[in-house]
């Protein structure tokens, strides 16, 4: 089916930090956007943008076959960002990044979609001792098999004006004596800005050698946790302790965190922290689609400016 501008694109998650940028870049290219989750209303301050697309909020559970079903229908391009980074009585790793994709990429192919991309992680692996990384594994199996022409896009943690790394990290260097790194801080990233992994769901539904390819998305430079900490203490101003801590101390820690709503801190994101989340070897990459990546220097320092001490907005 043609992708030309003009299509029906239906953006699942595309309420969310990446899947607003998506939808932007698709009305951008004329297309007809329908953003479908839980809470389209949270879509509509993406509407008056001025885009030759029209931007459409659609009411669908991604775990509800019909309702899925119902919002693919007649679409030539589906996007699925879903995904979440702590469990709740609502939302679990398993329906939503284990199952939903599965739903999601059936309902696609019934409607006779044209190009299909999903948004995975890198470090999904079916063996991960992660829940988060064994459903992204799960999903991404599941879209596959049943979309085999379907795109997998795996950033690594993404920065942007809205992240929830940078800003988390900033915030806490404004408000605590010390920062705490888990394991020596030497689990290394690769962070990746969110207009590149944007830029690539739109070049994998526009180039035909995408279809059914894994991408591995990761900016210009790798850095350690530690590395990351004390840049964001650098370009926000404060002088705070960088104090290393066991996995076995984080651990502890996670378990009262996660009686919080939204926790700072997991026991499962603590397993993730214990593995490098880089570009592996042979992947394909930005530089595949035609990207080149952003580094965390020409975007970061803009928005954590707010931390800084002599900021107005961080008074």
């Amino acid at each position: 089916m043609a992708t030309a501008a003009g299509s029906v694109a239906t953006v699942f998650g595309g309420s969310g930090f990446i899947g607003r940028y998506i939808v932007k870049r698709l009305a951008a290219h004329g297309h007809t956007v329908r953003i479908a989750g839980r809470d389209p209303e949270r879509a509509l301050s993406l509407k008056p943008m001025g885009f030759p697309g029209q931007i459409v909020p659609v009411r669908a559970a991604v775990t509800d076959p019909r309702a899925v079903a119902a919002a693919v229908s007649g679409a030539a391009i589906v996007v699925n960002c879903v995904g979440i980074l702590f469990e709740t009585r609502r939302s679990s790793f398993a329906a939503l990044q284990g199952e939903a994709p599965g739903i999601i990429g059936r309902a696609a192919a019934e409607a006779g979609a044209g190009r299909v991309v999903h948004l995975s992680a890198i470090g999904a692996d079916a063996s991960s001792p992660s829940v988060y990384a064994r459903t992204k594994a799960q999903g991404e199996a599941a879209i596959r098999s049943a979309f085999p022409a379907a795109t997998i896009l795996r950033p690594s943690i993404v920065f942007g004006p809205e992240d929830g790394f940078f800003n988390r990290f900033g915030a806490l260097a404004r408000l605590l004596p010390a920062l705490p790194v888990y394991g020596g801080g030497r689990t290394r990233f690769q962070p990746v800005y969110v207009g590149d992994v944007a830029d690539a769901a739109i070049a994998a539904i526009e180039r035909p050698d995408a279809a059914g390819r894994t991408y591995e998305l990761g900016g210009p430079r790798i850095y350690t946790f530690r590395e990351l900490i004390e840049y964001i203490l650098a370009e926000t101003g404060r002088r705070r302790l960088v104090i290393d801590l066991p996995f076995s101390v984080g651990e502890l820690q996670a378990r009262l965190f996660e009686l919080l709503p939204s926790p700072p801190l997991t026991r499962d994101q603590l397993l993730l922290l214990r593995r490098d989340n880089v570009v592996s070897e042979g992947a394909l990459t930005l530089a595949d689609l035609g990207i080149t990546p952003k580094a965390i220097e020409a975007i970061v320092p803009s928005y954590l400016a707010r931390f800084r001490p002599w900021s107005r907005r961080a008074a």
